[in-house]
């Protein structure tokens, strides 16, 4: 890969999200990313990353179409929790995980990420633009987490905390390239 060209690439795809429309908002909770969902490659890469292992409690931040909450449960049989403001995308959600039989291990909160209690997570994932992470999230889970839980970021490090690991996928099979970074309270 030519130098810098990652970092090109995750400026572009920083831009795009910033100029996505962010759709209808529930309450006065702030979107803290559009949706931009994340490839099933990567999906698995994430939590396969972070270590997770059966019976433990993950929370996907910002869930989307619920896809790592259902892979969470499906694959890693965890009990998976994701948080999604967007009505629509919580319908989907659940209607996945309904058809997949799965709504004993796969749940979904509509509901703003800033408001939720992580303090029994055992994994955190994130896919939020920096600015969220830095000003919101990471103090949020700063004062949340319990000792030993990890995050795995994708793309956007947590510019306070030191990554224990950083992996680099060269190619998703869709031609981008993607940044994980695990970390450990």
């Amino acid at each position: 890969m030519v130098p810098g060209n990652r970092a090109m690439r995750q400026l572009g795809l920083w831009i795009f999200l910033c100029g996505v429309p962010l759709g209808a908002q529930t309450g006065d909770a702030e979107k803290l990313a559009p949706y931009y969902p994340t490839p099933q490659v990567i999906v698995e890469k994430m939590l396969e990353l972070g270590s997770l292992k059966a019976g433990e409690k993950v929370f996907d931040l910002g869930s989307g179409d619920g896809r790592i909450v259902i892979m969470a449960a499906q694959r890693f049989h965890a009990d998976a929790v994701g948080v999604e403001l967007d009505s629509d995308l919580v319908k989907l959600s659940l209607a996945k995980i309904q058809k997949l039989g799965l709504e004993k291990t796969a749940h979904i909160i509509n509901g703003d990420l800033l408001k939720q209690n992580y303090s029994s997570a055992d994994l955190v994932t994130v896919y939020l633009l920096p600015a969220a992470i830095d000003s919101k999230v990471e103090p949020l889970l700063d004062r949340q987490l319990k000792k030993g839980t990890r995050v795995v970021a994708h793309d956007f490090e947590f510019r306070g905390w030191t990554p224990d690991k950083v992996e680099s996928i060269p190619d998703d099979g869709e031609g981008r390239s993607h940044t994980l970074f695990l970390y450990r309270k």
